[in-house]
């Protein structure tokens, strides 16, 4: 028995159902915040604690130097979504928070692919690239560096097509999203 307050070590069984009741919705949070230091340290820590994965997690600037956006994407998992938005909410420098629908939001992610190729190779990539609306921003002998926009399931169809010419290394940004329409996220 642990000390008062503390719950007992969970079962290998009691742990995998709990991973079974993983919703399989992702969630694109996008949370718009003071920039200022260690914001995103106290944003990540409150995930960390509450056990949630974090997929992708993207911060940039916003129109106003004074704010920077924060857009995090999770699986929905065992706990609710409200409750991490109202400790969300509790943080200092914390603004505004909103669980973005997927049918009502425009996301993207930018990935960029270095990848072995020569000889009549290079011809065949150069195509698979077309097809994907890619550019190819850098040409080597042996390789071949290739940007890709679009959504994570486009970037993760471009992985699987180029994996076989020889894939050195891939370095992805973590997704973006803004809502469709005159709404303001």
């Amino acid at each position: 028995m642990g000390e008062p307050g503390t719950s007992a070590p969970l079962s290998l069984q009691e742990l995998q159902a709990a991973e079974s009741l993983h919703t399989g919705r992702k969630h694109t949070l996008s949370i718009l915040v003071e920039n200022k230091a260690g914001v995103l340290t106290r944003i990540a820590g409150l995930f960390a604690r509450r056990g949630f994965n974090i997929d992708t997690l993207t911060v940039g600037p916003t129109d106003d130097p004074a704010l920077s956006r924060v857009t995090l994407t999770l699986d929905g998992a065992l706990h609710p979504m409200d409750q991490v938005t109202k400790q969300l909410h509790k943080l200092i420098n914390v603004l505004k928070i909103r669980d973005l629908e997927p049918s009502e939001t425009v996301s993207r992610e930018l990935a960029l692919f270095k990848v072995a190729v020569d000889g009549p190779q290079r011809g065949e990539l150069m195509q698979v690239a077309e097809i994907f609306r890619s550019k190819v921003v850098d040409v080597d002998k042996r390789s071949v560096v290739i940007e890709v926009t679009g959504t994570t399931e486009k970037v993760e169809a471009f992985e699987r097509m180029v994996r076989p010419f020889g894939l050195i290394e891939m370095m992805r940004t973590g997704e973006i999203a803004i809502s469709r329409g005159r709404q303001e996220t």
